[in-house]
């Protein structure tokens, strides 16, 4: 995937595209004249999300129905943009899930499925098409989580994938900007979208405070990336629930976020 493209058209690449904070993050890159590819496994939204790009007057993206979780996905994508004439300027790595529950209780094949999704294939992605991004002066952005900076009982394999993309994240902006290439993270607290219904919860977790609409989150995501920034926390509040843990003990807020996560099982139950 980095051999040298000359003549390519550069595309802004989007993974689980089809709903929410992705298909906020599609049209917001549209908006602002990039050519755009979108992955996700359900055909039929992403090609109703193409057609509405299209119709409001950016170009018709190239939609990609491809489960990222199977092990040659990366390749796919590279092939099926070389034989559409493309290449990556930028890279958003927004696919991922996340399961509410305590890991010992939960599927163990169903967790290392949202390790695979929210690790493996975000790296893969990430680091497969460094050259063409160099060559655009580019970028990446990978969305994170307010999550990545806190324990997680109640989510612990969700908080821990999310603690990697940060981390992860954060080098890659350090190691990549001699190449001319920007690597943001963004770290949203709790957005309304089909993660809660796939995690399991049935409630928006959080104080209104702490809830940022996906349009609002993929606006400002897209602009923290523009600006080459490392992390961005969307909200004044969601940065102070990232700043506490270095000022108060760690074991407060294991209990804290267990309380939290275990009050939202109780109601997912009960709903």
């Amino acid at each position: 995937m980095n051999e040298a493209s000359p003549g390519l058209r550069p595309v802004a690449l989007i993974t689980g595209a089809s709903v929410g904070i992705g298909a906020a993050l599609a049209q917001v890159f549209a908006q602002n004249g990039h050519r755009l590819v979108l992955v996700a496994r359900r055909k039929e939204k992403l090609t109703a999300l193409a057609d509405r790009i299209a119709a409001s007057g950016g170009a018709q993206p190239l939609v990609l129905a491809i489960d990222l979780t199977e092990r040659d996905a990366a390749t796919r994508i590279a092939a099926e943009l070389a034989v559409h004439g493309l290449e990556p300027q930028y890279v958003v790595n927004n696919a991922g899930f996340g399961l509410l529950g305590e890991a010992a209780n939960l599927d163990r094949a169903d967790q290392l499925a949202m390790i695979d999704l929210n690790v493996r294939v975000l790296a893969d992605l990430s680091l497969g098409f460094v050259d063409s991004l160099s060559r655009h002066r580019g970028g990446i952005l990978n969305v994170g989580s307010v999550a990545g900076f806190l324990p997680g009982p109640g989510m612990a394999v969700y908080y821990a994938s999310k603690a990697f993309v940060l981390s992860f994240s954060e080098a890659l902006h350090q190691e990549l900007c001699e190449r001319g290439i920007r690597v943001t993270v963004l770290c949203p607290g709790p957005v309304p979208t089909e993660f809660q219904q796939r995690a399991g919860i049935k409630s928006t977790p959080g104080s209104k405070l702490l809830t940022w609409s996906a349009e609002q989150v993929a606006a400002a995501g897209y602009d923290a990336l523009m600006r080459g920034r490392r992390v961005l926390v969307p909200g004044l509040a969601n940065k102070m629930v990232t700043i506490l843990p270095y000022i108060l003990p760690r074991g407060f807020f294991l209990r804290a976020v267990a309380r939290s996560q275990t009050n939202q099982a109780r109601y997912s139950k009960s709903s």
